[in-house]
């Protein structure tokens, strides 16, 4: 079979399991729509964490990142990782002491304020929302081409999906959805990276293989560093981002992971605080599996590329070139007229202006393009001769091909693809219809309402969610990557520090948290729509103007820290929290044997 039949046996399958699983575990109760009932068992929960936790941008993103940015892409990878280790050892068990459904509950019940409720809903759909746009983008990329159908077709065909077993099950069918997929995105992910392991290294594990020789001896990152130099580019291993930004960027990506709503829920879905703390231990061993072997699957996509296309005429590239040529994620503009794929240095490769597509190819009627035959982009080249353009979310995607695996391993891939992005936009959707049913419905404007119309509620926003989600995945505002660390930019600025300071600090008042909440969401948004996309009236920022030479995505770690002084200063300055609260917060904080109580159940009346 070809690639395409492969591609839909594969998909089809493991969608025809997606839905009926989700029709089994359909939610009857809010416990069920909102936590899976509260039961479910840690391992479980810990390969379902994992799902939720590996979004489009672990599968796609980030090993594409490091690819085209070498060493100064290992950034993610740190802060991810660090991130859900912070998470485990700070909050999980603390939060799932406390109970209820939701992060905005916490909030609420911690800073006594129904206004500290409502901002925290606030905060969670507008990271949500963030964070759900690269997931729907990354199911469009990978129907576009695996597929053969347009990006905004595979978005539309996402949606659907997730809108049916979200909607219908809730979190108890997102729960056991996510154990599938957990298992069909580590499959996709390592088997090609254990071929190619071996082909490049003779290693099997792809960890082992990213520091060992190649057949010639050679180790294969100083290969690669090679590579790069003969073509003009820096050697892979040698980073340029200054130091203060990749400590920004780490920092910002591992507290904003601390603040993801859709990744702390899944903690509440366990029985006990002892089994919150065991799922942590499983999601960190499940994760691992494809974080440590993301560096090594850059590397080789990497020098597999290198060695396969730059200096050769159109007529030579392989087939897989123009197939995603096609797809409109690989381009090349034939700059010098000479025919041939030229790739360097000197430059960065043509790309969109601020707000634009990335690639818009242009054709004749009857479908040719380019001298050499090349497809032609609208958008004007920069002076370099650098003729090559090669989006950073293919890299995974296109690397068996580029390795010329089996068909049957390039399908298995897009099936990964989706259930990597298929998961975690499941579990952000279903943060947003919780957020508006229970949070903003229930605790907030109309706390007599019955459980059966609080369902209906919570089914219509995760319905309205999916829409809003799929026009952002139609119109994204970067790359899956970029787009996903904007969000945890956002999750760091708001949500950290009123966490934080409501577990460790009893002195915290609801009128520090909201206006600390505010002012580092407002802070950090603001600061990355004017580098990223500008602002009214004064254009897009220019990175000479950047603070103390920090990117966009690290930004939220100043944006945390005006959260921090803020909360801090105004609770220092207001009368201090109710006796009930601080109470409320020995509670969560200390173990139960010391109040004599078992390790079940919330601590929040």
């Amino acid at each position: 079979m070809d690639v395409t039949q492969w591609t839909w046996l594969l998909v089809g399958l493991s969608f025809a399991l997606y839905l009926g699983i989700a029709i089994w575990s359909r939610a009857g109760s809010t416990k069920d729509f909102y936590v899976a009932g509260g039961g479910v068992p840690s391992i479980a929960n810990g390969m379902a964490t994992g799902a939720d936790w590996m979004s489009a941008a672990s599968f796609l993103g980030m090993a594409g990142l490091i690819s085209s940015m070498g060493r100064d892409g290992s950034v993610y990878l740190m802060g991810w990782t660090g991130g859900y280790v912070l998470l485990a050892l700070l909050l999980a068990p603390y939060l799932r002491r406390f109970g209820k459904f939701t992060v905005p509950d916490f909030i609420g019940d911690r800073y006594y304020s129904n206004a500290a409720r409502v901002v925290a809903v606030i905060c969670a759909i507008f990271v949500s929302f963030t964070y759900v746009a690269g997931q729907m983008r990354g199911v469009g990329i990978v129907f576009s081409r695996f597929l053969d159908v347009d990006i905004n077709m595979g978005v539309i065909a996402g949606m659907a999906i997730v809108f049916f077993y979200a909607v219908l099950g809730g979190m108890k069918g997102i729960t056991y959805t996510q154990v599938a997929q957990y298992c069909v995105l580590i499959f996709a992910f390592m088997v090609p990276a254990i071929f190619i392991s071996l082909m490049l290294t003779n290693h099997p594990l792809p960890q082992t293989g990213l520091g060992a020789t190649t057949g010639d001896g050679t180790y294969l990152l100083d290969k690669l560093d090679g590579l790069q130099e003969q073509l003009g580019f820096a050697a892979y291993t040698e980073g340029h981002k200054p130091m203060i930004d990749v400590f920004a960027i780490a920092l910002t990506l591992m507290v904003g992971t601390a603040g993801l709503p859709h990744v702390i829920v899944r903690f509440y879905t366990v029985k006990k605080v002892s089994d919150a703390r065991k799922s942590a231990f499983w999601a960190l061993l499940f994760i691992a599996i494809l974080y440590t072997a993301a560096p090594a699957v850059s590397v080789f996509a990497r020098t597999n590329l290198l060695e396969t296309i730059p200096g050769k005429s159109y007529a030579e590239v392989p087939s897989w070139f123009k197939k995603w040529e096609h797809a409109g994620l690989i381009a090349w503009l034939d700059k010098n007229g000479d025919g041939r794929v030229q790739y360097d240095g000197s430059g960065a490769p043509f790309a969109p202006a601020p707000g634009a597509p990335k690639l818009a190819p242009t054709f004749d009627e009857d479908g040719t393009a380019g001298p050499s035959g090349e497809r032609l982009v609208t958008n004007a080249p920069t002076p370099s001769t650098n003729e090559l353009y090669i989006d950073a979310d293919i890299i995974v995607l296109a690397n068996p091909e580029i390795a010329q695996l089996p068909n049957w391993v390039i399908g298995l891939v897009a099936a990964g693809g989706l259930a990597a992005a298929l998961s975690t936009a499941a579990g952000l959707l279903l943060v947003i219809s919780t957020s508006v049913a229970h949070d903003l419905v229930k605790r907030t404007i109309n706390p007599s309402i019955s459980e059966k119309k609080e369902l209906l509620v919570a089914r219509l926003a995760a319905g309205v969610a999916v829409c809003v989600a799929g026009y952002f995945g139609i119109k994204p505002p970067g790359f899956v990557a970029q787009v996903v660390a904007f969000a945890f930019g956002l999750a760091a600025s708001s949500f950290f520090p009123a966490i934080i300071l409501g577990i460790f600090w009893k002195r915290a008042t609801r009128e520090g948290a909201v206006a600390g909440m505010l002012c580092g969401l407002v802070f950090t948004a603001l600061y990355i729509c004017f580098f990223k996309f500008g602002l009214p009236g004064l254009g897009q920022g220019k990175v000479e103007q950047l603070w103390f030479g920090i990117s966009p995505e690290g930004i939220g770690m100043i944006g945390m820290l005006v959260n921090f002084a803020v909360t801090i200063a105004i609770s220092l300055a207001t009368p201090a929290p109710p006796e009930a609260v601080k109470d409320l917060v020995e509670r969560v904080r200390l173990p139960r044997a010391a109040f004599g109580e078992e390790d079940s159940g919330p601590v929040a009346h």
